[in-house]
């Protein structure tokens, strides 16, 4: 299965992206799913029609499905939910306030990435085009495998084996104290189970031959600001981004002077999004005149992003950007290919590294891992430029 991923800022247009992607793929003959993890649903809104939880046909090779936490929610992770409800009605909340609160706080982006599996591991279709949640939950995502494979290993393990030891013998003594039981060992497993899953899929997120993100972005210095930094958050994750969408540019046709500082200033931001995402490739979709909702517009953005294309297609195999972690230190590689040393200028501002190679500049904004560090040295070496990043010595 193909499995494309497309984020971006909020309200840049990667839903109408995401869901002209699925037309095309589905006009190629590929079974395909267009599913909205992104919590704030508007996928049904794009194609204009009711969508679920469960796949519904959009029209030949084309569905489309939008999420359902609570649905999700009670299918995985049902008997915790049930145990969280046992204990916060036990200290004095109603029914309702219980289930509510049952519910952890970010377990819906969780889900995500659960139904992701899901998909991939039944195969029915051949691609998957995930309308992601808005860039900063979309990362967040992303680092659950790492962070949670950390907290597994290191404390529930040990935490579950010695509930499971010591649950006959603590029992009777804590139940008529607090007025719920201890959690049995359905409740322990739940937790690692689903870990092993977001642990499975992050082998498929990883594998750049199965997995591409495309980052969806518009002519605006923030939006450009935080794709900027998005990309190289994926790049932490070891996720590779092959195509940047750049949405809304005024079409040369707009000839109102109401445009004409908006259309200066584009042309400007137009240049640095080429610039600073060098050397993925860029594709420009203008501002339409009408809302991208429903089929028929939906096929004029489908023919405009891919005429005859594949979107199936890798549009770039090499990583633009590693960070490797080498103990106390870290290695930024940007891949420059026939760019020699002598060429590069660097210099670091706050949180954002700043590249000149003879009369272009690149602005790269860093991770928070290597933003409160300091480049020592760097070196080129297989085209790429490695920047070694570390701790400044205190005088």
């Amino acid at each position: 299965m193909r499995v494309i991923l497309m984020t971006g800022k909020g309200g840049v247009g990667k839903t109408s992206v995401a869901a002209a992607t699925g037309l095309q793929c589905a006009q190629l003959g590929y079974k395909t799913l267009v599913l909205s993890t992104d919590p704030a649903h508007s996928l049904a809104d794009s194609f204009d029609m009711e969508l679920g939880h469960e796949p519904v046909r959009v029209k030949e090779n084309l569905w489309g499905a939008e999420l359902d936490a609570l649905m999700e929610l009670e299918g995985n992770w049902g008997a915790v939910k049930r145990y969280i409800t046992q204990v916060l009605q036990a200290r004095g909340l109603d029914g309702v306030q219980a289930e509510e609160l049952a519910i952890l706080p970010g377990m819906d982006e969780i889900f995500g990435l659960v139904r992701m599996k899901r998909h991939y591991d039944e195969g029915v279709f051949d691609v998957l085009v995930i309308d992601s949640a808005p860039t900063g939950t979309a990362l967040r995502l992303l680092s659950l495998p790492e962070v949670g494979g950390w907290y597994m290993r290191k404390f529930y393990k040990p935490l579950q084996g010695m509930s499971v030891a010591l649950r006959p013998l603590v029992e009777p003594i804590f139940r008529p104290l607090t007025g719920f039981s201890l959690p049995d060992k359905e409740v322990m497993d739940a937790p690692f189970e689903f870990y092993e899953q977001i642990e499975a899929l992050e082998k498929v997120l990883t594998d750049n031959t199965k997995t591409s993100v495309r980052l969806v972005t518009n002519p605006e210095k923030m939006v450009i600001k935080e794709s900027l930094r998005a990309h190289a958050y994926l790049s932490l994750y070891n996720v590779a981004t092959d195509l940047i969408i750049a949405n809304r540019i005024i079409p040369d046709t707009v000839t109102d002077p109401f445009f004409k500082r908006w259309k200066e200033n584009q042309q400007q931001y137009r240049q640095e999004i080429h610039d600073n995402f060098s050397p993925l490739p860029v594709k420009e979709v203008p501002l339409y005149s009408e809302e991208m909702c429903g089929l028929e517009a939906l096929e004029r953005l489908r023919e405009t992003l891919y005429h005859e294309e594949d979107p199936t297609q890798v549009y770039y195999k090499e990583n633009t950007i590693k960070i490797v972690e080498g103990g106390d230190h870290y290695s930024l590689e940007l891949y420059l290919p026939g760019i020699p040393k002598e060429q590069v200028q660097l210099n670091k501002t706050g949180d954002e590294l700043n590249i000149r190679i003879g009369n272009h500049r690149r602005n790269l904004v860093l991770p928070q891992a290597l933003a409160a560090l300091q480049p020592t040295g760097a070196k080129m070496e297989d085209d790429y430029l490695k920047i070694k990043f570390a701790q400044m010595a205190k005088v």
